[in-house]
């Protein structure tokens, strides 16, 4: 008993050690960004007036089974247009093969709900291209032919997994590159299928890490899904909190999700600590390029084409057309508010993400053991929740602030104001600006700050002459990261935002809303266009 009595004073003394090493300040924005967090399992704790046990009995089934199947047809199609195309680029000569290096990442800058909208208003009855079909065969009615149901499960599958393919394609592509060349000769000399036997076994955690990312992604899709009548849970979380005014279901309901997405992280996580012994031989890495037949060649330009063209050029196109059909000066007149709106809350996000990331990681960096660094990961981890969860989150917490600020001051209403939604955007992309900046330092030169505290300068001062201009790259990096992330987050602006504040992404989601796409069409090319700054910036990061 002595013994365990003294291990046990032995760890609470270290763990008070490691608690005191934590700077008030760093501890104080920690525990800011993680009270959302903490919010919904609160919330999640209410009453929720026996609506959990009926939505066992009625649709909760319902969620779960469209959420698992809309991942399983996503994440089988991002697979296939990922890692094909990533081997053609990396094996095969073929016309204009560095060029699609680069444009078969363009999808990923293309939101679902905006691919969504543009191929229902194309494809769907009414649409040019049912119209044309029965011009050319002379078809009357619905009867005479059979068209596949866009606003379908299949449907969400093919545009999501448009989209969301460049996840894999990038990751896998570099696992491609970044293995030993002596591998794949090895294989070649011994009569084995390259591809089976060396480039897909080592490949595989790179696919999965990617395949984690998509699945992610599926699971907090909310544009999409709502747009098709999709019942999933992020769905049913809207409905339930909305439809019937039952926030305590929503967080119970939210948890459910978060659990989803966990084990996706989990996934993810392990896939990465796998991918070490993906390259251990030396010399030339990358699989060795061979020169196909001309049939071949082509095979491959088709391959790497149809992916581009629907997840990318064919929805530009459409968009492009419906902007041209309203008229420049309507365009002109209706996007000044939106751009004022939009860029305003992106780059405010993106300063106060940029900002507490800095502050967090410095700290957590040089002024806190390995408690702090914890603490730091906890308060990023609200990327992990899908814009409609964390939302939750949010207005419970501002719920409470309200009511502390009530007993003090008078009028004072943070709910529904630009500050709560600009905070719920801090804390839903912290891990992005936060990943950016301890990235670049952990890039520094080891024992920099000791060595500029022995030369006499203070901890704020070598931060401010040092360090931070060695940040300057992963600082612009991360924010312009945010930006975008920001430009094109629907569920938390939808939610959150003040009355008659609009952005490009809400006011695309109104109007496809109401079956008029054609308006919305130049917010929406907006959006693309911002996100096409990311995708440049991950290929080049990871092109090698």
């Amino acid at each position: 008993m002595l013994i365990s009595d003294i291990r046990q004073q032995g760890i609470m003394s270290q763990l008070t050690l490691q608690f005191c090493r934590v700077p008030a300040l760093m501890a104080v924005v920690c525990l800011l960004m993680m009270a959302p967090l903490i919010s919904i399992v609160l919330t999640a704790t209410g009453d929720t007036g026996n609506l959990l046990p009926h939505l066992f009995q009625t649709v909760l089934v319902r969620y779960v089974g469209n959420t698992l199947l809309l991942m399983v047809g996503v994440g089988f199609l991002a697979i296939i247009f990922g890692v094909s195309t990533a081997w053609i680029v990396s094996r095969y000569h073929f016309p204009c093969r560095r060029l699609f290096d680069w444009l078969l990442v363009l999808p990923a800058a293309m939101p679902a709900y905006i691919i969504a909208y543009s191929y229902t208003d194309f494809l769907e009855y009414a649409g040019p291209f049912q119209t044309v079909l029965r011009q050319i065969f002379d078809w009357q009615t619905p009867r005479d032919y059979w068209f596949p149901e866009i606003r379908s499960l299949t449907g969400a599958s093919v545009m999501m997994a448009a989209v969301l393919y460049p996840y894999i394609y990038l990751l896998t592509r570099t696992a491609f590159r970044q293995t030993s060349a002596q591998m794949f000769e090895v294989a070649a000399l011994a009569g084995r299928p390259v591809f089976w036997s060396i480039a897909l076994p080592l490949a595989r955690p790179a696919i999965i890490a990617g395949l984690a990312l998509v699945l992610m992604e599926v699971v907090s899709d909310f544009g999409t899904v709502e747009y098709f009548a999709l019942e999933t849970l992020t769905l049913g979380i809207f409905n339930i909190w909305l439809g019937m005014n039952n926030m305590p279901a929503a967080a119970q309901l939210a948890l459910c999700a978060f659990v989803l997405v966990g084990a996706l992280l989990m996934i993810e996580i392990f896939a990465r600590s796998r991918r070490s012994f993906e390259n251990i031989g030396g010399g030339q890495l990358g699989v060795p390029v061979i020169n196909p037949s001309p049939k071949i060649k082509w095979l491959c330009f088709v391959t790497c084409l149809m992916p581009v063209a629907v997840g990318f050029f064919v929805p530009v196109l459409i968009l492009l057309e419906f902007m041209v059909s309203t008229g420049l000066l309507e365009v002109r007149l209706s996007m000044l508010e939106l751009t004022r709106n939009s860029f305003t809350l992106a780059i405010s996000a993106a300063i106060g993400v940029i900002t507490v990331s800095i502050l967090v990681g410095l700290l957590a960096t040089y002024r806190s053991g390995q408690l702090g660094r914890i603490l730091a990961g906890m308060a990023a981890s609200g990327y992990a929740f899908p814009g409609t969860i964390l939302a939750i989150g949010v207005l419970s917490f501002s719920g409470f602030l309200d009511q502390l600020f009530g007993l003090l001051l008078d009028d004072i209403a943070l709910t529904g104001s630009f500050f709560m939604l600009l905070f719920g955007l801090i804390v839903r992309f912290q891990a992005v600006g936060y990943g950016a900046i301890t990235s670049g330092l952990k890039r520094m030169p080891p024992h920099m700050m000791e060595s500029s505290r022995i030369l006499g300068h203070g901890f704020w001062d070598t931060v401010q002459r040092v360090i931070m201009p060695l940040l300057q790259k992963s600082i612009i990096a991360g924010g312009l990261l945010v930006f975008v992330d920001v430009m094109k987050e629907l569920p938390m602006t939808l939610l959150l935002r003040p009355f008659s504040f609009e952005t490009y992404a809400t006011f695309t989601y109104q109007y496809a809303k109401d079956e008029m796409i054609e308006a919305a069409a130049a917010p929406a090319l907006m959006i693309v266009c911002a996100g096409l700054i990311p995708v440049f910036i991950a290929n080049r990061a990871l092109k090698t």
